[in-house]
Order: structure tokens, then C-alpha cells, then sequence
């Protein structure tokens, strides 16, 4: 079931939907949450991100709780590739014949999800993951997305937590969905491409005006708030980099899971976080150097 969580909903064709999960750790079940969105206009609903494996459940109970029907789901927009943001992709495109949109560099992982699992593990994938999905639209910057009533979503492409990663901007309402794009101060760092996420960053900073953010991992940003939140992630990854620098300085050549683990540790994280998915990210860090 989706978290009992209230959103700001100034912008009232947004609806949030916050979808807890579980990963596999040394110390038992890590508890995680993904947040996705539903556009909703009187001739569409346009679906952002779909939560891991089962959660098209959450959706279609919410939608019909509204009024709505899941199958006036007419788009699914992924926002990249991983897990949590493709689960239960499959058995929503089946389910509702919905069109099915994501970035080119974050094809291949989402039509072979098997693939994905070799190339970038991450625990319990197979239960995470419902499937592959095929694209329908294969996107890039400055894609244009017509909804209805007039709106329409800007795809940003946001390289850096993946290489296909994409932030939404809705016009006219000047609405971001920033997806995993900006790293949240204070929690496991997880991307490929420390230099990449910080180039992101930027140009998100760059959009003017925007009125709110809607974070795949963080909570909703209004207004100032928004460009606090990316200047948080900013340092955090900066942070991040210093960290990886110092432990290095003092051992040139840990492994890389006990060099995440120390850095972990250096940023007051639980040592045990250092999955492969945070290896992973120390590892781009180290690339850096």
C-alpha cells in the first residue's frame, strides 16, 4: 500500500503517490520508498514512474478510488531505468495498453531487464522487477509532451544518477519532476557519475521560475526551497568527493567495498549500507581522483 503521506497539492492536476518497499541488507530488510506521479486531465492520465514490482496495484487502486480508470493511463514516462522506478512497468503496459517513453541511454536496461541485473546489481533485483518492457518513444533533450488542457511536459535530460536519467518540466504550471537527479544530504549516495550529477544540478538551477519540485526520493520542494534543495545536493555530492579523497590519501588502494564502507562511516552513514549500488557510486568518486 502507498505511505499515508500529505503532499502539498497547490498544483491540483498532480497527484503524488509514495510507495514504500524493502531491499535486502546484512542487518535484515532496508526500508526504501520511491515516490511516482499521475498527471491528471480530463482526457488522459499520464503516469510518471511506476515503483517496483506489485505496485500497479497501489496505482489502480488510488486512480479508481478517484474516479479514475486505469486505462485512461495513456503514457508512462520512466524517468531512468532502475528498479524502483521500472517494476511493475510490464504489468502496467500490459493492463492498460498504455504507450511506454523513456531516455535512449536507459533503453537496453529497461527492454532486458536481465541484462540490467548483470550490469548493475542491486539486491533482490529479481523481486523488485516485474519484467522488461519495450519503448514505444525513445526521448531526448527538449522532447516535447502534449497532455491536455493545454500542458505539456519539457524532457530535461539529466545524465548522472544514470546515463538515461530525465527530469520532466510541466508548462505551464513551471512544475519539476526532477526523478533521482539530485542527491538528498544525508542519505546513501547513489549514482554512476559524480561530474555528470553535478552538470545536471546545474542545469536544473538554470530553469527559471520554477513554482514546485517533485523529487522521485526527496520531499515535494516549493519555490525558494526548490534551489535549496539542488544547492543540498551539490554539497552533498562535493562532500561525498573530499571524503573518497581523504580515505584514499591515507590508502592509496583499499577495495572498493572496504574504501565505501570507511567513507560511509566518514559521513556518518551505517558502514553496512555499502551495497553494490553504493560501491558503485565511491567507485565514480575514486575515478575522479
Amino acid at each position: 500500500m502507498a505511505e499515508d503521506v500529505t503532499f502539498p497539492l497547490s498544483i491540483v492536476a498532480v497527484h503524488p503517490l509514495r510507495i514504500p518497499f524493502t531491499v535486502p541488507g546484512p542487518a535484515g530488510p532496508l526500508p526504501r520508498f520511491v515516490n511516482v506521479y499521475l498527471i491528471l486531465t480530463p482526457d488522459r492520465v499520464t503516469l510518471i514512474d511506476t515503483g517496483v514490482a506489485g505496485s500497479e496495484k497501489v496505482i489502480f487502486e488510488y486512480l479508481r478510488s478517484i474516479g479514475r480508470d486505469p486505462g485512461e493511463i495513456g503514457i508512462l514516462i520512466l524517468t531512468h531505468a532502475h528498479p524502483d522506478h521500472i517494476g511493475a512497468a510490464k504489468t502496467i503496459h500490459e493492463t492498460t495498453g498504455c504507450s511506454v517513453a523513456a531516455h535512449a541511454a536507459d533503453q537496453a536496461w529497461i527492454e532486458d531487464t536481465d541484462r540490467q541485473a548483470r550490469e548493475r546489481p542491486v539486491p533482490g533485483f529479481p523481486a523488485l522487477v516485474g519484467g522488461p518492457v519495450t519503448l514505444n518513444w525513445v526521448l531526448k533533450e527538449g522532447d516535447i509532451i502534449e497532455l491536455d488542457e493545454g500542458r505539456s511536459l519539457t524532457v530535461i535530460h539529466t545524465p548522472g544518477h544514470s546515463p538515461g536519467s530525465i527530469a520532466l518540466l510541466l508548462r505551464p504550471e513551471m512544475v519539476l519532476f526532477s526523478g533521482d537527479a539530485i542527491p538528498v544530504p544525508g542519505e546513501m549516495p547513489i549514482y554512476d557519475d559524480p561530474a555528470a550529477t553535478l552538470d545536471s544540478i546545474g542545469k536544473l538551477m538554470d530553469i527559471e521560475e520554477i513554482v514546485m519540485m517533485y523529487s522521485s526520493w526527496d520531499e515535494p520542494r516549493e519555490g525558494e526551497a526548490v534551489y535549496w534543495a539542488m544547492d543540498d545536493g551539490v554539497a552533498w555530492v562535493l562532500r561525498v568527493q573530499e571524503v573518497v579523497e581523504e580515505v584514499v590519501g591515507k590508502q592509496p588502494s583499499p577495495e572498493p567495498p572496504e574504501l565505501a564502507r570507511r567513507v560511509l562511516k566518514e559521513i556518518g552513514l551505517p558502514e553496512d549500507l555499502a551495497n553494490p549500488m553504493v560501491i558503485r557510486t565511491i567507485a565514480g568518486h575514486r575515478t575522479r581522483l
